[in-house]
């Protein structure tokens, strides 16, 4: 899926709800697409988390 098209899904979506819901969903959909595409380019391989959920080690 290319990021043209991709766009185009996320602007259909979130004109969506704010044309029925309002602002507050929209805003909702908008936090939740963010979450969903974060997710995607995680389990994609894009965005390497492993320095981030290592934790702090302590050099000695």
């Amino acid at each position: 899926m290319n990021r043209m098209f991709l766009g185009t899904v996320v602007g259909l979506a979130l004109g969506f709800a704010l044309a029925f819901g309002g602002l507050g969903q929209m805003l909702i959909v908008a936090l939740f697409g963010g979450i969903g595409f974060a997710v995607a380019q995680v389990s994609a391989g894009e965005v390497d988390l492993a320095g981030y959920l290592q934790g702090r080690r302590i050099r000695r």
